[in-house]
């Protein structure tokens, strides 16, 4: 699988079984003036791959006051998109959803509020880029558990939809988190309660969307 990144997290001692994350970098924004990463991830598991989130594919005049340098999933060379069974998008923001099209046809698991949202709110997103031809939304309320030991977890604050995906690998559970923070500090000190949410679940690391490494407790209930 093309990924600019080879460090991967799995279970204690690497078992076959275990599930694997892999985080793949797909584009790179500029907001403030200051570069910012856009990860996708995916999570592969003894019953199917799982793509969360898929970034951008495309320009768009909506954003190009950010301007995107783009690594697409559809131009990566070894990315297997025919691969993924399922997507999950954490939310629907711009940078999250633009590569849902290459997936026609697949389920796209996302909180129900988060659609309704990105579908009737102006200004919250791309909406074309939600709805693009062949894109099929599985709607979702809280908790669901996507695989045995993967499971979707409704975390509001980021915006009122968002959600993470919680892997269990054998030992204290993995968090692929989106913007449920997209700083370290704010899951040191939560300030959500989708961060508190994180926090309680006593993760072993938690992958954001927009940082290159992932986040990992020093002190408090995660330590």
């Amino acid at each position: 699988m093309g990924d600019p990144r080879t460090e991967k997290s799995e279970g204690p001692g690497g078992g076959a079984s275990a599930p694997t994350i892999t985080p793949v970098l797909v584009a790179e924004l500029l907001p403030e003036g200051q570069r910012m990463p856009v990860y996708v991830h995916v999570i592969d598991h003894p019953m199917g791959r799982v793509l969360v989130d898929t970034g951008l594919t495309q320009l768009h005049p909506a954003v190009e006051d950010m301007d995107p340098q783009l690594t697409p999933l559809s131009e990566q060379p070894d990315f297997d998109l025919a691969g993924i069974d399922v997507v999950v998008n954490t939310h629907l923001h711009f940078d999250h959803c633009g590569g849902n099209h290459l997936f026609a046809g697949k389920p796209v698991y996302v909180q129900r509020v988060e659609l309704d949202d990105a579908r009737s709110e102006d200004d919250y997103t791309i909406r074309e880029w939600v709805d693009a031809p062949g894109v099929q939304y599985v709607p979702v309320d809280g908790t669901l558990e996507l695989l045995p030991g993967v499971r979707l977890v409704a975390t509001p604050g980021h915006i009122r939809g968002s959600q993470v995906v919680v892997v269990e690998t054998g030992g204290r559970p993995v968090v692929i988190a989106g913007d449920s923070a997209v700083f370290f500090d704010e899951l040191d000190d939560p300030r959500t309660e989708g961060q508190r949410l994180i926090r309680a679940l006593e993760p072993r690391e938690v992958w954001l969307a927009h940082q290159h490494e992932p986040w990992r407790p020093s002190s408090g209930p995660g330590a």
